[in-house]
């Protein structure tokens, strides 16, 4: 409702951390950060929804702490769903040279001579996965 201060600005500033850390941008100490803010939203919000706020990302620290250090320590998304973490690459014994993935990147971020491996330029990658899709069928590219 944005009535109280601890959850209005609280759950906003745990967002913008959560955010930070899915763009590969988060450091160590944000994960007892997220802590702290989480218990002081819990513990000074007015009504329930304050209260309960911050649960599921209270719940996730313990549970999965170990995705949260992988995101912000090896840059990576281990579920591959954060979009800036994605890193895609062609399995070269599996690629056919259909040349699939090139027609339908939009960044023109494949490259390759038909019949023969293509390659995917990690820097031009937009990482949208229209590649991975349309390749589903041959499983050339591999998605972390």
């Amino acid at each position: 409702c944005g009535k109280c201060t601890p959850c209005r600005e609280g759950t906003t500033r745990m967002l913008e951390i959560l955010e930070r850390i899915t763009n590969g941008q988060g450091n160590l100490n944000d994960i007892p950060l997220l802590e702290y803010l989480g218990g002081v939203v819990k513990t000074t919000s007015f009504c329930g929804l304050g209260t309960s706020a911050p649960n599921p990302v209270l719940t996730t620290l313990s549970y999965f702490r170990d995705e949260y250090l992988k995101h912000i320590i090896d840059k990576r998304c281990p579920a591959g769903e954060c979009i800036a973490l994605r890193q895609f690459t062609i399995i070269t014994e599996k690629c056919t040279g259909c040349k699939a993935c090139s027609y339908v990147c939009p960044a023109k971020a494949i490259s390759g001579e038909k019949k023969k491996p293509h390659r995917i330029d990690a820097e031009a990658c937009i990482k949208c996965g229209r590649c991975y899709e349309i390749c589903k069928k041959y499983k050339a590219i591999k998605r972390r």
